[in-house]
């Protein structure tokens, strides 16, 4: 089976209310799950964004690790709108690129353990495509310790339309990583929210797996309409429709299945949802990414 990567922060709520106990329960729990390989992890200035020291004892043993640091750059953009790997600016470029380099060291400071660092296309609404030709010139020169340097594709600009994310357009960066050893990422809510089509997404994947350039895809669900996960059109990772009906999610279980068909023999998947609302405990948590899992297993057989 394609091996997984769980969303730990997405889930976990020790994130945004540090509990180490919970998360000492929660990470390996994870990890155990049928066909779960390992974990996605935010670099938020550090491995962690309470205490780094604390993450690194206890990465569970063999895990695997994919590590964002998109929610780092959405904070750097919303104070600095020129900040980014794709920017025009020279000083918004070289600050993402020093950025990138504290990823770089602290990446290597868990040696092996880290298959995975994903790069993002900012600043939003003004990227450029010779700017990330060229700051991925220079990121592929570092020793990323082994780990696969992976271009995560989030929502574009479309005319009339506001946009979440705003990075370069998904045919901007495969044109851009021709070339290169750099692997492309989807994640499926992130896709529809630029697209505001679920059956578009299905599609977007297909022509991302006909690149050859495409090695993971998350199963993250977004929705049309507000409810328990955030406003409509935005990245809150609600669940998949199947697990939560209230979620009001456009990824259900057929779009599931002709993600998992668009994209044969993938390297990798994610799953990324939130917490349900009423989900406190460790095993409340496990229990609701589980049947999340759950589906995207048995719709791949």
């Amino acid at each position: 089976m394609t091996p997984v990567f769980i969303s730990a922060y997405a889930a976990s709520p020790a994130h945004s209310r540090w509990d180490p106990v919970l998360e000492a329960e929660l990470l390996p729990a994870l990890c155990a799950l049928p066909g779960v390989v390992g974990l996605e992890v935010p670099w938020l200035g550090a491995l962690h964004p309470h205490d780094p020291e604390w993450f690194v004892r206890h990465v569970p043993p063999a895990a695997r690790l994919a590590v964002t640091p998109l929610p780092w750059i959405m904070r750097r953009t919303a104070r600095t709108p020129a900040y980014g790997i794709a920017s025009e600016d020279a000083g918004g470029r070289a600050a993402a690129i020093d950025d990138l380099r504290r990823v770089r060291d602290d990446v290597r400071r868990l040696p092996g353990a880290v298959e995975f660092v994903a790069l993002h296309t900012a600043p939003r609404g003004a990227a450029d495509p010779a700017a990330l030709a060229a700051s991925l010139g220079e990121l592929r020169s570092w020793d990323w310790g082994g780990a696969r340097l992976v271009l995560e594709h989030c929502d574009a600009v479309r005319p009339g339309r506001p946009f979440e994310k705003g990075f370069l357009a998904l045919a901007d960066e495969l044109a851009v990583l021709e070339g290169t050893d750099v692997g492309l990422w989807l994640n499926w809510g992130r896709s529809a929210i630029e697209l505001r089509d679920a059956d578009a997404v299905t599609a977007q994947i297909r022509d991302a797996a006909a690149s050859g350039r495409l090695v993971g895809l998350t199963f993250s669900g977004a929705a049309a309409e507000n409810g328990p996960y955030g406003t409509a059109w935005t990245d809150t990772h609600p669940p998949l429709l199947s697990t939560d009906p209230g979620s009001k999610s456009l990824l259900d279980d057929a779009h599931v299945a002709a993600a998992i068909a668009a994209a044969p023999g993938i390297p990798a998947w994610g799953v990324k949802v939130s917490r349900l609302p009423a989900d406190r405990k460790a095993a409340d948590v496990v229990a609701t990414v589980a049947r999340n899992l759950d589906v995207v297993r048995r719709l791949s057989r």
